[in-house]
């Protein structure tokens, strides 16, 4: 029997450089694929259909949770996200290793599953700096930044469920921890 992929669970709290961070790891290793996540809300102004999300309504996805058709799911900030369990049954099947960008809710689901994921949370160096963050970065209104750090607080008190934690003060030491987890996991 082939071998099967490694899988890889990252999640953070919104603002927390986890997107920056998957982009960069993802370039350094060519055997090491994305999963891209469905969602219910609206594509950010330089977001693109099917790299960084599929984009589906609502009615959508509830009848994909009928249907069983997501490994994991979870309503965060007001919207659903969900990861097919058929993408990542085949990738992980074929050999291939296969990084997803999860929230919390859904990092547990995957967790308590046979998979044998290896989870990984980012944290900011503060929650002042990530509050700082989320304002600098423009593309939400202040009552969605103000949801996102409500999270944040109870997303943080969680990071001890994950095997491995990174701080993402400096981005370049950031990614250096990151990939020497996934170098050392996938050897």
């Amino acid at each position: 029997m082939a071998d099967t992929g490694k899988l890889f669970v990252i999640s953070a709290p919104s603002g927390a450089g986890k997107t920056t961070l998957v982009r960069k790891v993802l370039n350094r290793f060519k055997a090491l694929s994305y999963s891209v996540s469905h969602t219910t809300r609206s594509p950010r102004e330089n977001e693109q259909e099917g790299l960084d999300y599929f984009f589906i309504s609502l009615e959508q996805f509830e009848q994909k949770i009928t249907l069983e058709h997501w490994l994991e799911w979870a309503k965060v900030h007001d919207n659903y996200y969900g990861t097919s369990k058929e993408l990542v049954r085949e990738c992980l099947e074929k050999g291939q290793s296969l990084l997803l960008d999860i929230d919390v809710q859904g990092a547990k689901q995957i967790m308590k599953s046979q998979l044998g994921p290896v989870s990984i949370f980012i944290m900011p160096p503060s929650f002042e700096v990530l509050s700082q963050r989320l304002l600098n970065r423009g593309t939400d209104s202040k009552q969605v930044i103000a949801k996102r750090l409500e999270n944040a607080k109870l997303e943080m008190t969680q990071k001890d469920l994950y095997q491995y934690v990174v701080v993402n003060d400096n981005l370049e030491e950031a990614i250096e921890k990151l990939c020497s987890i996934i170098k050392k996991e996938m050897a």
